[in-house]
């Protein structure tokens, strides 16, 4: 679960980012969080990872208040966590598998088990037959689910997706979001989608979270709120 309450994040040069924002994401839900650029959206997303911290406010994940983490802790709540981010972050010179495997093996995982792990989670994203290519030989939307899947491989219980749609063509969005649907209706993973893209959030009856000049607006099923 993760929860904010009275959120405030004001940046050194005075601007406030969010206000007094309050939210429950429940365990295995997945939510779109939306907004015009400057809204606050890509606030809430360093708050989550803990590269910003709050002005006041707190933020629990699972109960634990993470304003409180010591640095050194900071990688162990992310490792819960899987991060999908809009320009991929792919390592150019490692193929698909290896991408995917060196996500294991920065937490520790033996070879035994990254050989076990990765043909399921690549079975899943649909990219067996991609698992020896290089990112370069890869079209927009693979090298995508090529990024899910690193978020995946670790068996994270929360996903964030950061405008993970934005450099795909419109069909190939639409599959990534069903994808991304299919695999937190599987299990007790949270999904959170941060995106502009009115379009694509209604085509899916999600729960729409809309914050606008740092404050949520609306906070409902099925549909981008302007």
């Amino acid at each position: 679960m993760i929860e904010l309450k009275d959120v405030t994040k004001t940046y050194k040069n005075g601007t406030t980012a969010l206000q007094d924002v309050n939210l429950t994401v429940n365990d295995g839900e997945f939510v779109f969080v939306v907004g015009a650029s400057g809204a606050g959206k890509s606030t809430l997303v360093k708050l989550l990872l803990c590269e910003e911290l709050v002005s006041s406010g707190k933020i629990l994940i699972n109960g634990d208040d993470i304003s409180l983490l010591k640095h050194n802790q900071i990688p162990y709540l992310r490792r819960k966590m899987g991060i999908v981010f809009q320009d991929f972050r792919l390592i150019l010179n490692m193929t698909v598998y290896d991408n995917i495997a060196f996500a294991m093996r920065a937490v520790g995982k033996s070879n035994k088990e990254i050989r076990s792990r990765v043909p399921k989670i690549l079975d899943l994203v649909e990219l067996t037959s991609k698992a020896r290519s290089f990112p370069n030989q890869l079209s927009g939307g693979e090298k995508q689910r090529t990024a899910f899947a690193r978020a995946l491989v670790n068996s994270p219980s929360i996903i964030i997706a950061d405008e993970p749609t934005g450099n795909i063509d419109p069909q190939m969005s639409l599959d990534i979001i069903a994808l991304l649907s299919g695999i937190s209706q599987r299990g007790d993973i949270t999904v959170l989608v941060v995106t502009h893209e009115k379009t694509l959030v209604d085509r899916f009856n999600k729960r729409v979270i809309t914050i606008s000049e740092g404050k949520v607006t609306s906070d409902r099923m099925g549909g981008y709120s302007e």
